[in-house]
């Protein structure tokens, strides 16, 4: 479902596999402990990169699973379990002790765009790809973290209004004009190019992690509130 290679102080986190990518309890909980891992091994100069192979970075929620259920009620109940179960892992993005970087080579849908959006930077390909909140068209509500995640990390009102209330589907070359992406590039190779560049020039910084958490933390003060996040102060003086 996922693996985690490390290189040097760099981490690479991959969703594998040709499929959709979608969210289940156990897709969840292996991202889960692979970040655990990345989180205990990280280092001074440590950078995460979230890749995924295949067509899609990640189509959201596993519905089929919801629908599993065999009932209204039970795929309800499934689907809130899934919102649950997935709110630990932005959390856990949210306070990484190092800077974090989703390379988008495919679709990123709902809870996808939701997982690519927790990094710091987004680096997009443009030929292939969206960035897309479906929920309005499939009738579903947006759990208090993913609101305040997008409201704290797209300050345009009028971009997580297409986004939300028109279902848009934002390709690459909009979303770099937007703001909502770092950037876009014309293929997959670039796209992981460009992110393994980017990491290595954030990673030659050598922050100090917890710090770096903190301010991150501190940039997002409503979703941190609602992720259950403390804010601790630090004085260390590296001038």
């Amino acid at each position: 479902m996922c693996t985690l290679e490390k290189r040097g102080n760099l981490f690479i986190l991959t969703l594998t596999g040709e499929d959709q990518h979608r969210f289940n309890p156990d897709l969840i909980s292996s991202l889960l402990d692979l970040l655990s891992q990345v989180k205990a091994q990280a280092t001074s100069g440590s950078v995460l990169i979230t890749l995924a192979q295949g067509k899609f970075f990640s189509y959201g929620f596993d519905l089929d699973w919801a629908q599993a259920a065999g009932s209204e009620r039970g795929a309800a109940k499934r689907l809130q379990d899934m919102a649950d179960l997935f709110k630990p892992v932005i959390a856990t993005l949210l306070s990484l002790p190092m800077p974090t970087i989703a390379a988008i080579t495919g679709h990123a849908v709902a809870a996808g765009f939701t997982l690519a959006l927790s990094h710091d930077y987004l680096i997009m390909r443009k030929d292939r790809g969206i960035l897309w909140m479906p929920e309005v068209d499939i009738a579903v509500t947006l759990p208090d973290y993913i609101n305040a995640l997008f409201k704290e990390k797209i300050g345009d009102a009028s971009v997580r209004r297409d986004l939300f209330l028109r279902g848009l589907k934002m390709k690459g070359d909009e979303a770099e004009k937007r703001g909502v992406v770092k950037a876009a590039y014309d293929g997959e190779a670039e796209v992981r190019e460009a992110s393994v560049c980017l990491a290595e020039n954030l990673g030659k910084r050598k922050w100090h992690g917890e710090v770096y958490a903190e301010i991150r933390k501190g940039l997002y003060p409503q979703l941190s509130a609602i992720l259950g996040l403390s804010h601790k102060v630090y004085a260390i003086a590296r001038l």
